[in-house]
């Protein structure tokens, strides 16, 4: 593998200036290479050149590191970022240029790959392993330094994997797919192509971790190279039972990670055992008040139908929230839910498009925002029941949050402030 170090004559673009921007450009700097240009395309970021200048450097640039999310077909370079493609890859790339990681765990899929990644680094060191979460997760992946001694645990989205060109996990999981983010890779084959590439570098001496039938007829299709795990059903209800968890979680997110674990001979009790500690990630079906008559529940990271099936199928007797930004071509089978659900309670900029959805198979009421629902419901919802009052917003937050952890985040604090209602 290259390192980073031979790349000192090598000119530099760092396209969106946001977290990962940030990082790699402080990393570039640290590696005391001198030729790197930077360009945001939002009007509160300042940049350094003008257009026409960057459109000529685009074309000098050796490498161009493209932040995640940015889609190179919806920027004001999309025919020279398209002429350009082969030069584009992203900070995980560098990283792996960079280093010599012994061992990196990537996870990949539509869902849960937040979960995986930290029930995995949490029982690593449960073991005594030096770990690090990194990618979507934690920290981006060049904003600490380097220690070859440490376990990379790097959450990778198909944003990152659609322009990845250099990674090479020594352990890639690909979770499970579903319909997502169509209206950013175009297709359903795009989305599902992108994510596969975690695989594209393994050598035979790696290991490819996929449960799904159809994602696993399409890796021998393409040939990887690095031995393929199939994840069976693990038949871990005995030891939920002996070891109950602090959390819900699919159970596909702990039959991955017990598997990764094996490979490092964590011993299967011992996985169990340490997993009870585990308390869950916020935002990701997050029980945070209960009361008497309610339990509240904020999955505010359910960005899709998909996620917020999952969501209602966990719980009975469900006041549901939703609303937000809808994904192109997202769908949701009613039938399947319809008899958990008591009412609905759409919010946001495209109540239209969700009450289209459940008009005559949910009773729902619309109101302009978050807030107003919860006001609205510590008013007028009584059951002689207990009920759960389940946040999972099926879409993205982009309407009227900055993204999914604020939107979490003031759904509780709205609770909170009517609390004394609920009770």
């Amino acid at each position: 593998m290259n390192n980073i170090h031979n790349f000192k004559k090598k000119n530099f673009i760092i396209y969106g200036l946001g977290k990962t921007g940030k990082s790699t450009l402080e990393f570039l700097k640290r590696k005391k290479i001198k030729k790197v240009i930077t360009w945001d395309d939002s009007s509160k970021i300042k940049n350094k050149i003008n257009k026409k200048r960057f459109l000529i450097e685009l074309n000098k640039a050796h490498f161009i590191i493209i932040s995640p999310g940015i889609n190179i077909k919806k920027t004001p370079f999309k025919k020279q970022l398209l002429k350009n493609k082969y030069k584009i890859i992203t900070d995980i790339d560098l990283f792996y240029l960079s280093n010599n990681p012994e061992k990196t765990i990537m996870v990949t899929g539509t869902n849960g790959k937040s979960t995986t990644c930290s029930i995995i680094e949490h029982i690593f060191k449960k073991k005594g392993f030096k770990t690090e979460l990194c990618g979507n997760i934690g920290r981006p992946i060049l904003k600490q330094k380097f220690d070859d001694k440490k376990i990379y645990i790097i959450e990778s989205s198909s944003y990152q994997l659609e322009y990845s060109k250099f990674i090479k996990p020594t352990f890639a999981l690909f979770l499970n797919i579903s319909k997502d983010h169509i209206n950013w890779h175009g297709s359903m084959k795009n989305y599902i192509n992108s994510k596969l590439n975690i695989f594209k570098n393994q050598t035979s001496d790696d290991y490819s971790f996929i449960k799904d039938k159809n994602l696993i007829l399409l890796y021998k299709k393409n040939k990887y190279r690095g031995k393929l795990i199939v994840v069976k059903k693990n038949y871990i209800n005995q030891e939920l039972i002996k070891y109950p968890l602090k959390f819900q979680t699919e159970f596909e997110n702990i039959e991955f990670a017990l598997d990764i674990a094996n490979k490092f001979n964590i011993k299967r009790n011992f996985f169990f055992k340490s997993l009870k500690s585990f308390k869950g990630l916020k935002h990701r079906h997050e029980i945070f008040l209960k009361t008497r008559k309610y339990i509240f529940i904020n999955d505010s990271k359910a960005t899709s139908f998909e996620a917020s099936k999952k969501a209602i199928l966990k719980n009975n007797d469900i006041v549901w929230i939703l609303g937000g930004l809808p994904k192109i071509g997202d769908k949701i089978n009613i039938r399947l839910i319809k008899n958990r659900v008591l009412h609905a309670f759409i919010f946001g900029n495209n109540t239209k498009f969700f009450s289209n959805i459940l008009q005559g198979k949910i009773n729902f009421t619309i109101r302009k925002n978050l807030e107003d629902i919860v006001k609205l419901i510590s008013k007028k919802i009584l059951y002689k029941k207990k009920i759960t009052i389940l946040f999972s917003p099926a879409s993205a937050s982009f309407d009227q949050f900055r993204d999914f952890e604020e939107r979490g985040d003031a759904f509780k604090r709205y609770v909170k402030n009517y609390a004394k209602r609920f009770f």
